[in-house]
């Protein structure tokens, strides 16, 4: 993509700008207890504004424990009736800089590929930062997939469906980092999908020298749209405290490349400053590792937009893709 195209992404239409105006505004404080307080107090509300759970689905937590004996929970969606070739399998990882977030986050998606597509969603509510820093939620992360593949059966799933990992933001990394470790490790049932919505996979004080031409948002976006300036993304890699250099974290730099993953949807937000890590990383995938790939792109519209305008039309339109991107995955990218 050239360098002017690329930069045509943060620019929004009209209709996206006079929206924007009434766009909430996220505090300055770069106090992470701050943040967390606040989100403890918003918590019942998101619940509520959820509604109650489908009867088409039931949903159930399972504690499930973790290499250093800490038990995590896992919140299981499973259809009343599943499809009739059985389940696909899919694990979801939440977003919120890695020191945010929790099952509230991801149940509206984890709901709608239940309920729409028939799959078993299982909501991982890994370990937080600062309580718990890097490699905590990422180790958190791939214990709860082999849980997962190692139990499919139990939580009446059929992966020859479809196995398909999937993450928001810091869930996206999460996701990204878990699809090479499964490849490497050769993980059975093999994964067959990755769903990455606005991940965070270049670090940007590690971007190889080839793609530094390309990589702009994190200078073009540095407000990030109001949503995650760069005070709030330095208060998040501070709590966080990753190893850039970690393929554990760094996943576009694994030393074991890109081959041989799985199909691949991307969700990019255009006023972004991680918007681009995707632009880069699919385009690798596709032209330099024959990985097939579907990208969708909000232009002009900041990170996780849907979650502070959910009345936005384009936050409609991400719902719907996002779960007609996982039938993408599990229709072998048809």
């Amino acid at each position: 993509m050239a360098r002017e195209d690329i930069l045509a992404l943060a620019e929004p239409d009209a209709e996206t700008a006079e929206a924007l105006k009434s766009f909430p505004q996220m505090p300055a404080n770069t106090d992470i207890s701050f943040w967390k307080k606040m989100e403890d107090a918003r918590r019942p509300q998101i619940y509520a504004m959820m509604g109650p759970i489908p009867s088409s689905i039931t949903e159930t937590d399972h504690s499930v424990p973790m290499r250093d004996g800490h038990s995590i929970t896992i919140r299981s969606y499973t259809p009343v009736n599943p499809p009739q070739g059985g389940s696909p399998l899919i694990v979801m990882y939440h977003g919120g800089g890695f020191c945010l977030g929790g099952l509230e986050s991801e149940t509206p998606n984890c709901r709608a590929f239940a309920a729409q597509i028939g799959a078993v969603v299982l909501n991982v509510d890994y370990r937080l930062a600062p309580d718990h820093p890097f490699p905590t939620p990422v180790n958190d992360a791939y214990d709860a997939f082999k849980w997962a593949a190692e139990n499919a059966e139990a939580l009446n799933a059929t992966p020859e469906a479809g196995f398909i990992v999937a993450g928001v933001s810091a869930g996206g990394n999460l996701a990204s980092v878990v699809a090479h470790l499964s490849r490497n490790e050769s993980i059975f049932p093999p994964l067959s999908g990755q769903y990455l919505s606005v991940p965070v996979l270049i670090p940007h004080e590690a971007v190889p020298p080839k793609y530094q031409p390309e990589y702009l948002s994190w200078s073009q976006n540095s407000s990030g749209g109001g949503v995650l300036p760069a005070p709030l993304v330095q208060m998040f890699e501070t709590n966080h405290n990753p190893d850039v250099e970690s393929p554990l974290f760094a996943t576009f730099n694994d030393p074991n490349g890109h081959a041989g993953l799985p199909k691949a949807y991307f969700q990019i937000c255009g006023a972004d400053p991680y918007r681009d890590d995707a632009v880069i990383y699919s385009r690798v995938l596709k032209e330099e590792c024959g990985v097939d790939t579907r990208v969708d792109v909000y232009k002009g519209l900041p990170h996780m937009f849907w979650q502070m305008m959910p009345g936005l039309k384009q936050s409609v339109q991400w719902r719907t893709d996002s779960v007609e991107g996982v039938r993408w995955l599990l229709n072998g990218g048809k």
